[in-house]
């Protein structure tokens, strides 16, 4: 049994996402004690034990007894069946999270997969599934014959009640990705061909003309850059007020005209009580820059993220703004499940073949 200690690195959630999310793929079972010993709140949250019990329904995996606050796991996972699930995190437990241990198993299912997620759309310290549509699931596509996140509803804190629907058409098994599915290699930035993004917020901030502003704000900051700004504006209803912007640059390559490996850079903030409509732009459009004028290919929110689809494709290599914590947890935790070996270097991350 593999063991990890959730103490590890940053300790946090991350850890218990990919063991739940390579166990499940690999067929490995694994304990890990002190959950998400580096937060204020250790243990599992609302999301984690969704996640823990979503599998249980997909693959029948066994458990210990987990609860929210439980600090120990033990996973046992069985084979995947394809099928229609529907599942629902409760209040605005991350739909995204939830997702990052559900996910990579669900890419190499016998048979379609459509995943109806309830739960927040967006919030502090998560990506938004905006994000997760734009910028990580166009790098997964390698993997699979179709994999489309449609946004139903939007789910705010502290309430939630967002929804999203996820189709998975798997192409390959998972002992033919190795030889089938290009490598994922994001080591040049590119020419900035537009810069694209939506402003979204509950219905009751359209009277204010909140988004407009947000827009605004955010196409004077970015239109030094002298490429084609689409900024979209969504009002929506939702169980509470708020709201978020979510901002991605689109590159192209001579070497990749089929993007193949799409370099697609990130950059978000969220409507906080307070924070002026100006600058909720400006925090969106200065974590854009900083990503577009570092040259990484891979924005620090996507590099923790590929680690392990990496390490399904040994020789893969992204070039990172920065090596965060989260990221070089990821990195820990994929060694101990896969037979490859993670490395760093002048913030180009590699992932090779243990055997060579």
């Amino acid at each position: 049994m593999i063991t990890l200690d959730g103490s590890q690195g940053e300790g946090g959630g991350a850890i218990v996402r990919v063991a739940l999310a390579l166990s499940t793929f690999t067929g490995q079972e694994f304990k890990v004690t002190e959950i998400r010993a580096g937060r204020p709140q250790p243990g599992l949250k609302a999301q984690h034990l969704a996640a823990i019990n979503a599998l249980k329904k997909i693959c029948n995996a066994e458990t210990n007894e987990v609860q929210l606050g439980s600090r120990e796991l033990w996973y046992k996972p069985g084979k995947i069946k394809a099928g229609k699930y529907e599942f629902d995190i409760g209040t605005a437990g991350s739909i995204t999270l939830f997702l990052q241990a559900i996910i990579l198993p669900c890419l190499f299912a016998p048979k379609k997969m459509t995943l109806t997620v309830k739960g927040g759309t967006s919030g502090k310290w998560q990506a938004s599934v905006d994000y997760l549509q734009q910028v990580l699931l166009p790098q997964l596509r390698r993997f699979v014959e179709k994999i489309e996140l449609k946004i139903l509803k939007r789910g705010y804190y502290p309430e939630g009640g967002g929804e999203i629907v996820l189709e998975i058409v798997p192409k390959w098994g998972k002992e033919e990705v190795t030889e089938n599915v290009p490598k994922i290699r994001l080591v040049e930035q590119g020419t900035l061909e537009q810069i694209k993004g939506i402003v979204n917020l509950s219905s009751e901030l359209e009277e204010q003309r909140v988004g407009e502003r947000i827009r605004q704000a955010a196409e004077m900051g970015l239109r030094p850059y002298h490429v084609p700004i689409d900024l979209r504006i969504e009002y929506v209803p939702s169980k509470s007020v708020g709201g978020e912007v979510v901002l991605w640059a689109l590159y192209s390559t001579k070497e990749d005209p089929e993007r193949i490996n799409p370099v697609i850079l990130g950059g978000d903030a969220l409507l906080e009580k307070g924070k002026r409509s100006e600058d909720v732009a400006k925090e969106a459009v200065s974590e854009l820059k900083e990503e577009i004028e570092s040259g990484a290919a891979v924005d620090h929110h996507l590099a923790d993220q590929l680690i392990s689809f990496m390490a399904l494709l040994p020789g893969s290599m992204i070039k990172v703004r920065d090596v965060s914590s989260h990221t070089q947890t990821n990195m820990d935790v994929t060694e101990k499940f896969l037979p490859v070996v993670c490395s760093q270097e002048a913030k180009t991350i590699k992932v090779e073949s243990r055997t060579g």
